[in-house]
């Protein structure tokens, strides 16, 4: 049974006592959807690891959530954006589940958008960007993976942000839909390929994404910081502090 986005941040703002809430300023969300976007919703807002958290959205809605407003942005010209007021921003690329009313709602960059969007988000005040990139298993050559890997990126780092923090998290292959049985035939022909992925570039539960960015987040120095697919892996299999320590403050 699915949970309502909704119904999760209530029960967690209602389980959080007055001393556990750290105070971080406030937090700006651009794609908060799919299981990822709700995941961290539910970690940095519902838990009020900031004092305020904006998320975008497309369609104006009611606030439902105490702490938690939803921004509606006006059309698809982000140049034209007025600004936002924000410490930290997160920006993801889950489309929205169609199921959920909510998140349909919601506005959801696309990955071209990012060099604009990080620009606006620049203009808002931000000093801490974090963008979970969705990554296609085995198509990144390896010596991109750990770091920038187009110009779209390198221009976000050049705004001058204080802290960049890119996690390259890997997604399943997307579901063909061939008509043509020739078609059908030779994807199950190479579909083989897929046994051929490292087993620590597989994707991993977006609940381990969420908790890694939320680590991230807290202990990052200044600087640009890029976890690549394997990384994001091993944080998943069990001492993610550890790796998440070794990642962001390396012992010299």
């Amino acid at each position: 049974m699915a949970v309502d986005p909704l119904q999760a941040l209530q029960a967690a703002n209602r389980g959080v006592a007055p001393a556990a809430r750290a105070q971080q300023g406030t937090l700006l969300i651009a794609g908060a959807t799919g299981a990822l976007g709700q995941e961290l919703v539910r970690r940095l807002a519902g838990r009020h690891r900031f004092s305020h958290t904006r998320v975008l959205a497309r369609e104006p809605i009611r606030d439902a959530v105490r702490g938690v407003e939803a921004v509606f942005v006006p059309g698809v010209d982000i140049d034209h954006w007025p600004p936002v007021p924000a410490d930290t921003a997160l920006v993801l690329f889950e489309p929205p589940r169609l199921y959920y009313d909510r998140e349909r709602a919601l506005w959801t960059p696309e990955p071209e958008q990012l060099p604009v969007l990080a620009a606006w988000l620049r203009r808002c005040g931000v000093r801490t960007l974090a963008v979970v990139q969705p990554h296609d298993q085995g198509r990144l050559p390896e010596a991109l993976k750990r770091g920038l890997a187009s110009l779209d990126e390198q221009a976000v780092v050049a705004l001058g942000f204080e802290r960049v923090l890119i996690v390259r998290s890997a997604r399943k292959p997307a579901a063909l839909r061939l008509a043509h049985p020739a078609e059908r035939l030779a994807a199950w022909m190479l579909s083989i390929a897929r046994f051929m992925v490292p087993t620590s570039e597989q994707p991993v539960r977006a609940s381990k994404v969420a908790e890694l960015v939320d680590v991230a987040l807290r202990i990052a120095p200044p600087g640009v910081h890029v976890a690549a697919p394997e990384l994001v892996w091993q944080a998943a299999q069990g001492e993610l502090e550890a790796v998440a320590q070794g990642w962001l403050q390396p012992v010299p």
